[in-house]
């Protein structure tokens, strides 16, 4: 028999098929070790042959299987070589994509403990032999018993007698369980008419795809859960996708209640062996529903009967490592694999995907009420220019103060959303206008005062505090700009009495960061959270009356033409979190641009109108859906290398510029608008295409161009622009 192997190496030199002789138990998806040139390597065997094209005796043989069981399955194979063919990568970087990383690099395995436990052979022991009496008797008492307990409790009395056979040792596989005892209470409700009527739809329409359009706490999880039980029912499985590891707890206990141990959760925040057995129960099947963040896409079920993406407008879902795909891209190769549905869920949908659905492409579900009639929170649009004209310079306007007030009098709690982490933003010396920034990234520094230092959010680098400024030595230093961790400790001297919680990536350090304060705050031990947007989307807390969104504006005037969306969205999502059980919600928006449309729409509620508006400026302008953008970029250490990647590169572009001229809006060259991170500097090369036919070959051209010290990639519709 001869195995066609992909060997794991990422590099497109060795990015092809090679022939080794094997025996017939290997089988296509193992991954095996062969001889490769003066060494060994670990290769993906992607079909197996009779024969070879070439003669037999010139073929090396495989040294051995790496695993008993093929660890890429029929489907993910055919899905790998569809996305290395689609983003033009090596096939092993497409490959490494359905493993655990810890599993290529053998630094995790199957964890094994003895269990012992008494022998069907009758025994007498001496009277005087008392710890062994004990141990026998509590053998008859519990049962088969962890042998690391028992030594800890009789000591050598175990080994004595399983010298005796008394005992009998057995190794058993142990599963490490992450989130152990993340379990919510079983509430399968009852379905509302609409969600009836959703569920209903999403089964009988012969599209692929169906967008759940539904405002917040519209029952949305109910209905993907009823359609999981559907699949399950079936004989199907599930793969249910949520875009931060924040949610991924609150999704995971609803699960468990619901599937109890059918449920798996994937993402990058579990350890290496809790993430590798979760990704074994899904492969043996012992799992059937895969959860997690963008990663999960690639879990390794067979026989897919449904794919949900929750909140599908994140843009999070897009990968910003090569192969720089979107989660939707792979999920709907795996719907159509398997003829199933993927349904997208959201209260805000993505532009692009709402015009697909608007046009019949996907199926379109709309919830325009809550689940219990409540009505949606009334917005309040503070001018935060008035408050600053009538002296009040905090962050807090004088009508979110008086509704925090009546709220935390009324024992009830509140949200503050922040979407900047930190104290202050920047150090800047009122002298000379020095502004902190950090030695490896083209950013400004911010200050952490619980730390006392200096943090570059885009590396994680650390810098002392400043006395004095390094350019002109003065001592007037400012600190601009206000952050989450501010804002929490001048709540705490407004409100000496009230219990504040912070949720930021400061504070959501480690696996159980995020589920630690969700559950301190939905067991009320808080009665504020600040946060970033970590909070503004998927919790459910019937007790918050009270959102305070604290800088609308932050996000509405990034260079990007996707910030009036974003704001829009997060302005939504975080108002959503108020009033969702039985008080009525209220929600203070604060602003400098009270007049701007984007806020106007999202004070109401008015996706359709927020739609219509967008859509009809991206028409005019020609930006995606109406156009695609289409980024290269050249990143490297050396900055004249860098340029000199840029020129090479661009030129081969201009070419196809040149020939295709009529599908260009825009081509230029360019420093990225960050200009270096983690010692890198970043340029660029801008395009906007009328489609996206010379996008081929603009690949073509990145694949081929090989520079020692600089990288060239490609990112299509990137989600961020900086």
């Amino acid at each position: 028999m001869v195995a066609e192997v992909i060997v794991d190496v990422a590099h497109s030199d060795v990015d092809k098929i090679f022939d080794y002789v094997c025996d017939e138990t290997v089988v296509a998806g193992m991954r095996v070790a062969v001889p490769f040139g003066k060494s060994a390597a670990t290769g993906f065997v992607m079909r197996v042959k009779e024969r070879s094209d070439f003669p037999e005796e010139k073929l090396k043989r495989v040294f051995r299987k790496e695993d008993d069981f093929p660890a890429v399955n029929a489907e993910c194979l055919a899905l790998a070589e569809k996305i290395a063919a689609r983003y033009r990568c090596p096939k092993a970087l497409a490959l490494r994509l359905f493993l655990p990383a810890e599993m290529r690099t053998g630094k995790t395995s199957e964890r094994y403990r003895s269990f012992a436990r008494l022998s069907d052979q009758p025994f007498e022991l001496s009277a005087r032999a008392k710890a062994q009496s004990a141990l026998a008797e509590y053998l008859r008492e519990n049962g088969e018993t962890d042998a690391a307990v028992l030594r800890e409790k009789f000591g050598g009395a175990l080994k004595a007698l399983t010298d005796k056979k008394i005992v009998v040792l057995e190794k058993k596989r142990i599963l490490r369980d992450p989130y152990r005892g993340v379990e919510g209470e079983r509430t399968e409700r009852a379905l509302t008419l609409a969600q009836r009527a959703a569920v209903s739809r999403v089964d009988e329409t012969d599209k692929t795809v169906t967008l759940v359009h539904g405002v917040t706490g519209s029952g949305k999880t109910e209905i993907y859960l009823t359609l999981i039980a559907e699949r399950l029912a079936q004989g199907k499985t599930a793969i249910f996708l949520v875009p931060e590891i924040s949610l991924t707890p609150q999704m995971l206990s609803q699960l468990r209640a619901r599937f109890g141990e059918k449920v798996a959760i994937l993402h990058s925040g579990l350890s290496a062996g809790e993430r590798f057995d979760e990704w074994c129960r899904l492969r043996e099947g012992s799992a059937r529903i895969a959860v997690g963040a963008r990663s999960a896409v690639f879990a390794p079920v067979e026989n897919v009967g449904l794919i949900v993406i929750d909140e599908e407008h994140d843009g999070s879902y897009a990968s910003e490592t090569a192969p720089r795909y979107h989660t939707f891209d792979i999920a709907l190769l795996r719907a159509q694999h398997n003829g199933c549905k993927l349904v997208l869920g959201s209260a805000t949908p993505a532009v692009e995907t709402y015009r697909r659905a608007k046009e019949g492409e996907f199926e379109l579900i709309t919830l325009k009420e809550r689940i219990n009639r409540r009505p949606m929170p009334d917005v309040e649009i503070v001018d935060m220019r008035r408050e600053v004209r009538r002296g009040n310079p905090s962050a807090f306007s004088a009508p979110l103060r008086e509704k925090l007030d009546r709220c935390l009098a009324e024992k009830n709690q509140a949200i503050l959303f922040l979407n900047r982490r930190g104290y202050s933003q920047t150090v800047i010396c009122r002298d000379c206008g020095y502004v902190a920034k950090c030695e490896h990234c083209d950013v400004s520094l911010t200050y952490h005062s619980e730390d006392d230092c200096l943090k570059c959010h885009y590396c994680g680098a650390r810098y002392h505090p400043l006395s004095a400024c390094p350019e002109c030595g003065g001592t007037h230093l400012g600190y601009v700009g206000t952050g989450t961790q501010k804002v929490a400790g001048e709540l705490k001297k407004l409100y000496p009495s009230a219990r504040i919680l912070r949720m930021d990536n400061d504070t959501t350090n480690g696996k159980e960061g995020h589920l630690k304060i969700i559950r301190q705050f939905a067991d009320r031990e808080a009665d504020i959270l600040v946060g970033t947007q970590m909070v503004a989307k998927g919790h459910d807390f019937p007790s918050v009356t009270l959102v305070g969104i604290l800088d609308a504006d932050m996000s509405l005037h990034f260079p990007d033409y996707r910030s009036g969306e974003r704001t829009f969205q997060l302005v939504t999502q975080v108002a959503g979190r108020s009033g969702r059980a039985e008080e009525k919600g209220e929600v203070v928006l604060q602003t400098y641009d009270p007049e701007n449309y984007i806020l106007r729409f999202a004070a109401k509620y008015d996706y359709e109108g927020f739609y219509a508006h967008e859509i009809a400026m991206r028409s005019a302008t020609a930006f995606p859906p109406f156009a695609k953008i289409v980024r290269v970029m050249i990143t490297g250490e050396d900055e004249k290398e860098a340029l000199e990647a840029l020129r090479e590169v661009y030129t081969k572009l201009q070419k196809i510029y040149a020939e295709e001229t009529d599908k260009f809006l825009f081509f230029n060259k360019m420093h990225a608008p960050v200009k270096r991170i983690q010692n890198k500097y970043r340029y660029q090369v801008l395009m906007r295409l009328t489609d996206g036919s010379p996008l081929r070959r603009i690949y073509d051209v990145c694949a081929e161009s090989k520079f020692k010290n600089a990288l060239v990639y490609v990112e299509e519709n990137p989600s961020n622009l900086s």
